[in-house]
């Protein structure tokens, strides 16, 4: 899987609008924090407004910038939460739920066929080696991880599909936190895989009930 490729159709699709609740939410999170995924995310926003002006349906107004902007909307561009901050509020307060000794999660309440996550994992915490049924994206919010394709700091994006298999470890220094979306349920290997494996599908039964 081409993962530039995959990172870069998400912020596209983000500029075109197309995107479900959960993947607008983390792809803005992304544009927020990754400064070459913000130039992207431009470069895109201005080719698909170029596109809107050969559309002889659609009449754009001559409007000088300051024609969109008053006093009131100016004062509250400047105190904008972060995306993540908007959504979820302060992390902090939050409710988290511990999975196992370290590792924490937070299921949004959203209304998408996608399900969006938070996760906190303690320094030095690892998840079991797994893969997923469709494809998860994860992105670094705080501290960093790593497994066997690299190392993932702040406003790093990955990924995955049902052909990769990782083990993702939290930094030893400042553990991490990540949004993330998943499609479909992960599927666990080793030793407690087929144990993991049953309580995934057990959870995911009541999930839909």
């Amino acid at each position: 899987m081409n993962g530039t490729v995959i990172r870069n159709q998400l912020i596209f699709d983000f500029a075109s609008g197309i995107l479900g609740p959960a993947k607008s939410l983390f792809a803005s999170a992304y544009l927020e924090l990754n400064s070459d995924a913000s130039k992207i995310g431009s470069t895109f926003e201005n080719m698909l407004g170029e596109n809107l002006k050969d559309n002889e349906n659609i009449h754009p107004k001559n409007l000088k910038y300051t024609d969109c902007m008053n006093n009131e909307n100016t004062k509250s561009a400047s105190n904008l939460k972060d995306p993540v901050t908007s959504f979820f509020g302060n992390l902090n307060n939050l409710k988290w739920k511990q999975v196992y000794k370290g590792f924490k999660e937070y299921t949004a309440s959203i209304n998408d066929k996608d399900e969006l996550k938070l996760i906190k994992m303690d320094p030095g915490v690892s998840v079991p080696l797994h893969s997923h049924g469709g494809k998860e994206y994860i992105l670094v919010l705080e501290g960093s991880f790593c497994d066997e394709y690299g190392k993932y700091l702040r406003g790093d994006i990955q990924i995955n599909d049902q052909k990769i298999k990782h083990t993702p470890i939290a930094s030893k220094d400042t553990g991490c936190v990540c949004l993330s979306i998943t499609e479909k349920d992960v599927i666990f290997f080793g030793k407690y895989g087929s144990f993991l494996n049953l309580f995934t599908f057990i959870k995911s039964f009541f999930k839909q009930k």
